[in-house]
């Protein structure tokens, strides 16, 4: 009877489980299930501007599990955004191809939006449901163009380990970072933060100061319309970002003769953190996505590798923000050969398990609704959503972006003052 008694509390158990989540891939439906017979024998491509993309690789050889006789593959077109239209004209025309949000409404890219197949239509059956809401682009009509495959942000790479050895925290306000930077200093720490410095592209000062101007401007839609025009009364709306930049640097958060050692903003800026002696670097998470390939390139880190990982900048006393904006999106050619294997292809794409497989083999941020899968990441998933901004929603335009770059990083190396730069909101190139 005691035998008999603990079988039935364990299937109970079981059941109960089940009843409460625990429920299997197939009784969720979350295993993709072939809607196509899956003898057809035909080819898809997909054409982006990336010299390489292992991470698309390896979903194609799992697609091919199930299709064994589909033949995917990846081309780089050169120079990409000029060659798209004709390219989707021709007769290698490709399947899937990279797209941007700022083509939606550009003349100059009218050819390639009409190519573009409507990825909210229910027939399709994509699971749009499993990407961040604020990553979808939406036409007037409510209409998806674009998938989300990658998303980027802005942040600051942060050495754990360093952190633990010298009994700090890692700040998630302004006035916990200026306490720590100075702890760092007076522990031997030349520059407790540093960044690419060289040219205001990609730089730590736009880096910094973006996050705050768009905080900003999603606060105040009238500042919004006039930044967006270059007008120059949006200027005034810049200053809180432009002095972060300022007192992270009088401050002695940064050594700017450091900075200016590192060569370029990706490579040598991931080089020079993988040293171990800076506490934190600044870029954003396109520079992230090289961290893995490079740990191994890096002789410091293989001799002496450290936990380290990805996070808001605290600029403010409320903590940092989390710029939530669509790297790499996916658009059907709907004029394609085999569009229904496209679409097949799409639909096994397009779900949580395979867009973050493709994020942690490329090491860039998931677009999905789940950012603790990639420790790195982690911390940008626990920014509250009353401080994660969604610039494409929102309505900021590029030629917005460029005064804030140009602007941050001539006041970064004092070339003008603050006065200035807010004065000359709108001519700067």
């Amino acid at each position: 009877m005691k035998n008999l008694l603990c079988i039935i509390l364990v299937i109970f158990t079981l059941v109960s489980l089940t009843a409460c989540g625990g429920k299997t891939k197939e009784e969720t439906g979350a295993v993709f299930k072939p809607a196509l017979d899956t003898g057809t024998s035909c080819s898809i491509t997909v054409a982006g501007s990336y010299d390489n993309f292992e991470a698309l690789e390896a979903e194609f050889d799992k697609f091919n599990e199930i299709y064994p006789n589909v033949q995917l593959s990846y081309v780089k077109l050169d120079d990409y955004n000029n060659v798209l239209g004709t390219t989707l004209e021709s007769n290698d025309k490709p399947n899937v191809f990279f797209s941007y949000t700022w083509m939606m409404g550009n003349e100059k890219y009218a050819s390639v939006c009409a190519h573009m197949e409507e990825l909210s239509d229910s027939a399709l059956g994509l699971n749009l449901d499993c990407i961040r809401p604020g990553l979808l682009n939406h036409d007037a009509e409510g209409y998806v163009f674009m998938a989300p495959v990658f998303s980027r942000t802005y942040g600051m790479l942060v050495n754990n380990d360093l952190f633990k050895k010298e009994g700090l925290s890692i700040p998630t306000t302004w006035t916990q970072l200026m306490t720590v930077c100075e702890a760092f200093r007076s522990r031997g720490y030349a520059s407790p933060m540093m960044g690419y410095s060289l040219k205001s592209s990609g730089s730590f000062m736009y880096t910094a100061a973006y996050p705050l101007f768009a905080a900003a401007l999603a606060e105040n839609p009238e500042a919004l319309a006039l930044a967006n025009e270059l007008d120059p009364a949006a200027g005034e709306y810049m200053r809180p970002a432009l002095e972060a930049v300022e007192q992270l640097i009088q401050n002695g958060c940064i050594d700017m003769n450091e900075c200016d050692k590192i060569e370029d903003n990706y490579t040598k800026v991931i080089l020079r953190f993988f040293e171990g002696d800076v506490p934190m670097m600044i870029c954003a998470g396109d520079t992230v996505s090289g961290t893995k390939k490079r740990e191994s390139q890096s002789e410091a880190f293989a001799s002496a590798p450290f936990d380290y990982a990805f996070a808001p900048i605290p600029l403010t006393d409320d903590g940092g923000y989390f710029i939530d904006s669509p790297s790499i999106q996916f658009s059907v050619n709907k004029n394609c050969e085999n569009l229904d294997m496209t679409n097949e292809f799409m639909r096994f794409l397009i779900t949580s398990e395979e867009l973050n497989a493709m994020a942690s083999v490329k090491r860039l941020v998931t677009p999905t609704k789940d950012l603790s899968f990639d420790t790195v990441y982690a911390p940008f998933g626990q920014v509250p959503a009353e401080r994660t901004i969604f610039p494409e929603v929102i309505g900021i335009k590029d030629p917005l972006t460029v005064q804030i770059r140009v602007a941050a990083f001539r006041v970064g190396k004092g070339e003008i003052t603050i006065d200035e730069a807010v004065a000359m909101y709108g001519s700067f190139e």
